[in-house]
């Protein structure tokens, strides 16, 4: 039996329409365990035997494709099949997925309502481990077919990007490229049961005004360049200026620190500390090293995000003196400045050492 939680998609989409909804699995923490350690050791697998990392080249034109119900729609057999033909996997631990995979039955939760029961055909867990692992695995040919049109490809589970570069006077040989290594990937999926959905799929242009005003025909349809597109969590920009991805990171961090700041009294210092941590600076972190040598205008939006969080900590005024030693000495903490360098220099480390992340 196999428990799904009935998710929002995003804040601010109409709760109405069921698409605004995905099923999340309510795994136990034994299935999370087990998983984890059949995850690590396909991992070691897969580095011994195949190319397990994508490479993405910057470009001018990056396209975002989205894709309809995606983990809902992988097919059991053609995932069994590529596990043991593209990949290798044979005898017991092929029987293994094929348990993981097979004979599924779930109920969705909503509110305090249950579903009844629903034997599950197809999919890969949505909130599971092996769920994301095993959609790249089914969707490894998209990279190639990429690779035939000359469009770099990358791509975070469901997450498809293709990016393309190009001079501003060569836009229509990118258009052409781009549009037809669409086009390929979309029958690619068709033939393996996945849809592509053309009303979500963005298009990022950076250049000058004319090619961001040029749009990108994909057979009957036709996608806007969009002037932001966000990318795991992101905000860029057509002139990859990150100013409004600091905007929305500061609105978001001031007010959860206007919620910290109201319970402030009832909190010693070590839980005020753990709230700030969990609900600002691990916003204002997030992939920070994009910020790298940005303009203070960009870095001192979230510096005054630091030195409010450094006040609600210590619980002092506004107008009190001594921020700085207080979040130097007594918080030790980083300026945001130097916690992009820091960030900078932990994953060059890393690089050199061997322990980056794949």
């Amino acid at each position: 039996m196999q428990w799904f939680v009935h998710c929002h998609k995003k804040n601010g989409l109409d709760v109405s329409d069921q698409k605004n909804f995905r099923p999340v699995s309510n795994l136990s923490f034994l299935s999370k365990v087990l998983e984890r350690i059949i995850q690590r050791r396909l991992q070691t697998y897969l580095d011994g035997c195949h190319e397990g990392v994508r490479r993405v080249a910057a470009g001018n034109a990056l396209c975002l494709l989205d894709l309809t119900a995606a983990f809902d729609t992988v097919d059991h057999d053609l995932m069994l099949l590529k596990l043991e033909r593209q990949f290798g996997l044979r005898g017991i631990v092929l029987k293994w997925f094929q348990s993981y995979l097979c004979d599924r039955i779930f109920q969705v939760v909503h509110n305090s309502s249950t579903s009844y029961t629903v034997h599950v055909t197809c999919s890969v867990p949505q909130g599971s481990v092996l769920g994301p692992w095993l959609f790249i695995m089914y969707t490894a040919d998209l990279e190639e077919k990429a690779g035939e049109h000359g469009v770099n490809y990358h791509a975070f589970a469901d997450d498809t990007q293709l990016n393309e570069r190009c001079c501003c006077d060569n836009t229509p040989t990118a258009v052409g490229k781009l549009e037809y290594c669409v086009t390929d990937i979309s029958h690619w999926m068709s033939v393996h049961r996945l849809k592509q959905n053309t009303e979500k799929t963005e298009l990022l242009w950076s250049g000058s005004k004319y090619s961001l005003s040029k749009p990108d025909g994909r057979g009957s349809d036709t996608v806007e360049p969009s002037e932001q597109v966000r990318v795991l969590g992101v905000i860029m920009s057509s002139y990859f200026s990150f100013e409004k991805h600091v905007s929305a990171v500061s609105a978001a961090c001031f007010f959860h620190l206007r919620h910290i700041r109201r319970v402030r009294q009832s909190l010693d210092v070590g839980s005020a500390k753990t709230l700030v941590q969990a609900f600002v600076t691990s916003h204002v972190d997030y992939c920070n090293a994009v910020l790298a040598e940005s303009p203070t205008v960009i870095t001192d939006k979230l510096q005054r995000v630091m030195n409010s969080a450094a006040r609600v900590v210590t619980d002092t005024r506004n107008y009190d003196s001594g921020l700085s030693r207080l979040m130097h000495d007594e918080l030790h903490w980083l300026d945001v400045t130097d916690r992009v360098r820091f960030k900078l220099a932990v994953l060059m480390y890393r690089c050199l050492h061997g322990t980056a992340p794949p």
